[in-house]
């Protein structure tokens, strides 16, 4: 088991990627906190994995600071954190509301911040450990109706290379994934709609949507020694979608 005594803290694992990056951490033998905001679904989930779990709203700075001492204290010490919780809003640009616009950076950007910040103080007093960003290949692409979720996740990548930079000197390691489209609930209710399902598969050269195992593969590769020299760098599960220059 590569993560063999182990400890992690994923955020927005209840369901979907968070999910599945919680039940592959637990199979290679690591430790996990869950955290989410839903509790009956993270309830469920920690019940399936027998993990300590936390409800919070990750748009609270003051629930995280707690969430992370709350963590280091149950798992006794903290290896990695992954900042996975996330949310969309679409609305067409000159309608975007302001709080909308403040609500998703919060959760999507400053909560990775805030999380990271007060994870990493503890980090380098053990001068180890790992950081994983959830990101997506909107941090580089763009959907007009989602200018929120783009702008966050353009936010991440950028948190990722520059807390990399400043926690390299003390051992701990920082990277992303950026996923394409994965098969959680909300892609199959899209992708339940043929227009839909065409305009995504037209631009994903592998030719399907990805499984959130396979992020979740991504994950634990970045978060044991296999990635030992990977800092500051953002991994792209996404069938090929960003090196697609046109589509026929």
């Amino acid at each position: 088991m590569r993560m063999k005594d182990r400890t992690a803290l994923v955020t927005g694992a209840a369901r979907g990627i968070g999910r599945a990056i919680a039940q592959r951490f637990v199979a290679e033998g690591a430790k996990v906190l869950l955290a989410d905001i839903d509790e009956a679904a993270l309830k469920d989930t920690a019940a399936s994995l027998n993990s300590p779990f936390q409800v919070v709203d990750v748009a609270d700075a003051q629930r995280l600071q707690a969430l992370a001492s709350s963590a280091i204290a149950e798992l006794g010490h903290l290896d990695v954190l992954v900042n996975n919780a996330g949310i969309v809003h679409g609305a067409d640009f000159l309608e975007l509301r302001v709080d909308d616009f403040d609500r998703v950076l919060a959760i999507n950007l400053r909560s990775a911040f805030v999380l990271s910040q007060a994870v990493a103080r503890h980090m380098v007093e053990r001068r180890s450990g790992c950081i994983i960003n959830m990101s997506s290949v909107n941090a580089v692409l763009a959907i007009p109706t989602q200018l929120a979720y783009a702008v966050s996740k353009g936010g991440m990548n950028q948190l990722t290379k520059a807390s990399s930079l400043a926690l390299a000197p003390y051992g701990v390691r920082v990277n992303g994934i950026g996923p394409g489209t994965i098969l959680t609930d909300l892609a199959r209710k899209i992708m339940s709609d043929p227009v839909a399902e065409q305009r995504i598969m037209s631009r994903t050269p592998l030719g399907r949507c990805g499984d959130a195992d396979e992020v979740a593969s991504v994950a634990v590769f970045l978060a044991t020694e296999d990635s030992s020299y990977l800092t500051g760098q953002t991994i792209y599960p996404d069938g090929g979608r960003l090196g697609l220059n046109y589509v026929m």
